[in-house]
C-alpha cells in the first residue's frame, strides 16, 4: 500500500487529509513540521509528501530543499493559506511538483495526488531492475540469480537509492543525509562500512558493482 507523509500544524486539516487519503486506499502519516518530517523520512519509506508551506521549526520550502539537495525525489505537493504568486513560484524553485491553495477541496488533493503518483511511476514499480537483479522497496528484498535476501533497512535504502540512478555518482554526505538523516549522529564514516557489507554480499553479482569515486562518493554501474 502506497505511503503518504502529511506535513502541517493545523492538527484538524491534518487529520482531515489523513481520513480522505486513508478513505482513498492510502497508509498515512502525520506530523506537524519539517523536523518531524526529516525524522519520519528517516525512518521509514514514502511515496508522497503534502506539506504546508508556514510551520514552525522548519517550513515546507526549507523542508523540500532540503530534501532535493539530498538528492530525494519524492513528490511534493504544496499546500498554503497565501494565493499569491511570489508563493507558488518559491514552492516550485525549491522543488515542489505541484500546488494547492486553502481552502482545499479535498476529492481534487486526491485527485492531484494520484496525478503525480502516476508521474513519478510509483504506482505500480515500487521496484529497480538490474539485469537479473530485482530489488523490491516494500520486502526490503533483493533478488538474484543466485536466490532472495532481505537487507537490513539503510543496507537496502542505500543499494536501492545508487540503483536508482545508475552510474551517478553520490557524496557520502548526500547518501547520509537521506538515508540517516539531517540530525544523525553518526559521520560518514558508517556509510562506507554499509558499502562495506553490501560489497560482500554482492560481490559475485554479474549485473551490477559498486565503485569507489575515491575522494569523491560511490556509483552503481551495471555490467
Amino acid at each position: 500500500m502506497l505511503k503518504i507523509l502529511i506535513v502541517e500544524d493545523d492538527r484538524e486539516l491534518r487529520q482531515l487529509f489523513g481520513h480522505v487519503l486513508i478513505k482513498n486506499g492510502y497508509t498515512v502519516k502525520e506530523v506537524s513540521n519539517g523536523r518531524e518530517a526529516l525524522d519520519a523520512l528517516d525512518t521509514d519509506y514514502y511515496d508522497l509528501m503534502i506539506s504546508d508551506i508556514m510551520m514552525p521549526q522548519m517550513d515546507g520550502f526549507e523542508l523540500v530543499r532540503s530534501l532535493r539537495d539530498a538528492g530525494n525525489m519524492m513528490p511534493v505537493l504544496m499546500i498554503t493559506a497565501r494565493d499569491a504568486f511570489d508563493d507558488m513560484r518559491a514552492g516550485f524553485q525549491s522543488g515542489t511538483d505541484d500546488y494547492m491553495v486553502k481552502p482545499v477541496n479535498v476529492n481534487e488533493m486526491v485527485l492531484r495526488v494520484n496525478a503525480l503518483l502516476r508521474r513519478a511511476q510509483m504506482i505500480n514499480e515500487r521496484r529497480q531492475i538490474l539485469g537479473n537483479t530485482v530489488l523490491e522497496c516494500d520486502s526490503l528484498t533483493v533478488t538474484t540469480e543466485a536466490g532472495s535476501m532481505v537487507l537490513p533497512q539503510k543496507e537496502f535504502m542505500l543499494l536501492y537509492k545508487m540503483a536508482s540512478f545508475p552510474g551517478r555518482i553520490f557524496t557520502r554526505q548526500q547518501l547520509m543525509d537521506e538515508i540517516w538523516g539531517y540530525d544523525a549522529g553518526s559521520d560518514t564514516h558508517t556509510v562506507d562500512v554499509h558499502i562495506g557489507r553490501l560489497r560482500d554480499k554482492f560481490k559475485d553479482s554479474t549485473d551490477f558493482k559498486i565503485v569507489t569515486m575515491r575522494g569523491v562518493g560511490y556509483k552503481v554501474t551495471k555490467l
